[in-house]
């Protein structure tokens, strides 16, 4: 069943799957965004919750599974939004009962950094597109309107967000290949190898990566254990994001051509999403084409991530 873009009105859901809310304040802004856009703006019971015994989770992991879950399966809300990321969603991914939100129509899921995980387990469990993009709680979302824009748009009007780059989108390696987007935080990715929920590998795709606070040796072992996992054998190409306080962007690049440049596949470098000062939303799961041979790099969708129903 298709994912439907979002409209005037609806109803979407907060919840915090992951790290406790930082700053109140800076979420409130984030909210008051939404609800600019015509959204009625639920929060769910345990957003503003923190662990008992460990301060930078969000409520007790089985809260933040439930929370998640009720979301998810009450037919009106439209869509669900991660507050923010931080650490935790492997801790509670686990707890979600996958059969109940099989049974029901899905929704989009938007988040990113820790949210990875979540996209992950989406992905293999349910089969349904996600949105690799900001989050109301996270500073970006408030302080740089462009950020807010494109989610905005990708959620109300996807049709004028099938084409994605950034002022500073280069090519790192040349060519153009075609593959399902997947991906997200590499050392989310790099974590969830071996647990229950990792996809065998990312064969066939076009894996998106990117990090914050990740020097390029650490950048370097994240990259090994996903090369020494199997998980990128086969992929068909590469598109990186931010690498917000990772160290100088040559020695980072240097790390990427290091563990790409020699495969084959096209690698376009600074596409504007994740962790940096201006941010895209990205839909995984969904199929898409890297072009890294025009004088812009590009990643342009086959077809927009929501599609209005015929009876709309």
């Amino acid at each position: 069943m298709p994912l439907r873009p979002l409209r005037p009105g609806d109803r979407i859901a907060l919840v915090a799957p992951s790290g406790a809310v930082l700053d109140p304040d800076r979420l409130a802004l984030g909210t008051d965004i939404l609800r600019s856009w015509g959204l009625e703006v639920v929060v769910l019971p345990h957003v503003h919750d923190i662990h008992p015994t460990l301060p930078h989770l969000a409520g007790t992991d089985a809260h933040r599974a439930a929370d998640l879950q009720a979301a998810w399966l009450d037919p009106d809300i439209a869509a669900v939004l991660c507050v923010r990321g931080g650490f935790g969603v492997h801790r509670m991914v686990d707890l979600i009962d996958w059969d109940a939100m099989r049974a029901v129509p899905p929704k989009p899921l938007i988040g990113f950094s820790d949210i990875t995980v979540l996209h992950e387990a989406v992905a293999q469990q349910l089969g349904v597109p996600t949105f690799y993009g900001p989050m109301p709680g996270v500073g970006v979302f408030s302080t740089d309107t462009p950020t807010a824009e494109h989610l905005r748009r990708t959620l109300f009007e996807p049709a004028t967000t099938t084409v994605l780059t950034g002022p500073d989108a280069e090519t790192l390696v040349p060519g153009r290949a075609h593959g399902v987007l997947m991906g997200g935080c590499a050392s989310l990715l790099a974590a969830d190898r071996g647990t229950p929920g990792a996809r065998p590998s990312f064969a066939g795709g076009l894996l998106i990566l990117e990090d914050i606070n990740e020097q390029p040796y650490q950048l370097d072992r994240i990259l090994t254990q996903l090369r020494r996992s199997g998980a990128l054998e086969g992929v068909a190409g590469v598109v990186l994001g931010s690498w917000e306080l990772c160290g100088p962007l040559d020695a980072v690049r240097a790390v990427m051509l290091d563990h790409f440049g020699d495969v084959g596949v096209p690698v376009v470098g600074e596409l504007g999403f994740g962790h940096g000062p201006s941010s895209l939303t990205v839909p995984l799961g969904v199929p898409a084409t890297l072009d890294a041979d025009a004088d812009a790099a590009t990643l342009t969708l086959d077809a927009p991530a929501l599609i209005a129903p015929l009876d709309a």
